[in-house]
């Protein structure tokens, strides 16, 4: 029987009930693996022994797990972990005058190339297929409006001015106890940086690393706005392949061995664009690389959280790697676009520069909804959000699946994801992926997602399907365009 007595601690200096700790650590055991389905958990006597509480609270935790399905209460047995668990406009003070800003104006700026451009319109679309992305109507809006109410709460929100962007907020205490339960990372809470979403983690973490000339490894295709910034950082792209196993690290390895990189940007888990996810194998060799050849790295861990396995991979961070991976991730995946929260987990030096680097464009941060997604971790709230979303989202996965594996069995090609929020499709050399997405747009659908149809990346002929932010009747109306679309 495992030590529950270490694994299970209580906290008294928290108004959080003592039940819901212990059901919100269980859950916890269950997702991290070290409850596997079908074990026997301890009699409620057993446990009231061991934490030294009453009988009543471990039954009450109980109540809990089993009302949510992580746990079966069985007769004349006990209580089992699940085999099917869920995881205004001013006057001008001169008439008739041209405004100053509608001249061409003298000023030398560098003009940027568009960034999101999807290939059509999205402004007559009655059904958007995004590039998987949470669906919104499935967040507990009422929890949420409590922890924001709290949030600003008069003595709270003064603290939250007062002090600014905290170092150790509540949000990164939040935060250091979630990863370390979920993902096994060994951190303290100095190891945490919270930023306004992942996209502004990577773009900091890259910008103290990579100088003009420096070449960075990047996976081939990869997730392109994160390329984009190494690009504007001045940095030669070396691209590594993908295909089943994840990026291909012999390959990486004879790089290594003939090119002085600087950084590697890599996405083990459900990688980007692609859904597949790394394996063993090849993690226990980039670890090696790693260490081997002293070099930073980047693991942009997007969406872990939305896994329908229940014995996912670690990231990459989890292991021995020396302080030299940056850890990415995002509540944004969690709670949706509205909620722009991201964080980076690395070393108390580099973090201390990113807190500098972070301030010259954000001094302040978002607290308010820092304050209210700590609530929501604390109370085990995310928690219980993410597992009623993974079972919805397993439905819709495997329904899209289905669904496409029929209809379009001679048009796609893909493998279903183990998790995520999004099918890679490839579509075959003769069904042209531009011809079809301008057909369906005509009935109304349109793909707002990573694209490859177009430019230097055309012969992918492969994009992004979301389909956890899609119902069911959403689904099949699509895949029937898709279908008719296809159709010569």
């Amino acid at each position: 029987m495992l030590p529950y007595k270490n694994l299970i601690l209580i906290n008294t200096d928290t108004t959080e009930p003592l039940y819901r700790q212990i059901a919100v650590q269980l859950i916890a055991l269950i997702q991290e693996g070290k409850l596997l389905p079908g074990t026997l958990l301890p009699s409620t006597r057993t446990l009231a022994f061991d934490l030294q509480l009453h009988r009543k609270t471990i039954t009450a935790a109980y109540d809990v797990l089993v009302s949510e399905d992580w746990v079966d209460n069985l007769p004349r047995k006990g209580y089992v972990v699940s085999s099917d668990l869920p995881l205004i406009k001013p006057r001008s003070y001169k008439k008739n005058k041209i405004s100053a800003f509608a001249h061409k104006g003298v000023i030398s700026f560098e003009p940027l190339d568009t960034i999101l451009n999807p290939v059509f319109p999205l402004d007559k679309s009655r059904i958007m297929i995004d590039d998987g992305f949470p669906d919104v109507s499935l967040l507990p809006v009422t929890t949420i409006a409590k922890q924001f109410k709290k949030a600003l709460d008069n003595v709270t929100y003064k603290a939250i001015l007062r002090h600014g962007m905290w170092e150790n907020s509540n949000l990164s205490v939040a935060l250091s106890t979630f990863l370390k339960q979920t993902r096994g990372l060994d951190i303290g809470v100095e190891n945490i940086f919270i930023t306004r979403g992942a996209q502004m983690a990577i773009y900091i973490a890259a910008s103290l690393i990579i100088k003009p000339g420096d070449k960075v490894i990047v996976s081939d295709p990869s997730y392109f706005i994160a390329d984009l910034v190494f690009e504007r950082l001045g940095a030669e792209l070396i691209r590594v392949p993908v295909d089943s196993e994840g990026m291909c690290t012999q390959s990486i390895e004879e790089i290594l061995q003939k090119n002085e990189v600087k950084m590697m940007y890599i996405i083990p888990h459900h990688h980007h664009p692609t859904t597949v996810t790394m394996s063993v194998e090849r993690r226990q060799h980039m670890l090696k690389l790693i260490k081997a050849y002293d070099i930073a790295v980047i693991e942009d861990d997007y969406d872990y959280d939305f896994q329908f396995k229940y014995d996912p991979y670690l990231p990459l961070a989890s292991g021995d790697h020396g302080g030299k991976i940056i850890y990415i991730g995002s509540l944004t995946k969690v709670l949706g676009t509205p909620f722009r929260l991201g964080y980076m987990v690395a070393t108390t030096d580099f973090l201390d520069a990113a807190r500098k680097l972070r301030r010259l464009i954000d001094i302040r941060g978002d607290a308010i909804i820092e304050e209210a997604a700590a609530g929501l971790i604390n109370n085990g709230d995310l928690t219980r959000h993410i597992q009623r979303s993974n079972r919805l989202y397993a439905q819709r996965c495997d329904m899209a699946s289905e669904l496409i594996s029929k209809e379009l069995t001679d048009v796609v090609n893909f493998t279903k994801p183990t998790g995520g929020m999004a099918l890679w499709l490839t579509f075959n050399p003769e069904f042209k992926l531009y011809d079809i997405l301008k057909k369906a747009h005509k009935d109304g659908i349109v793909l707002s997602g990573t694209v490859y149809c177009t430019g230097k990346n055309a012969h992918l002929n492969s994009c992004r399907f979301g389909f956890a932010s899609l119902n069911e009747k959403q689904l099949i109306e699509v895949i029937e365009v898709l279908k008719k679309a296809s159709e010569k």
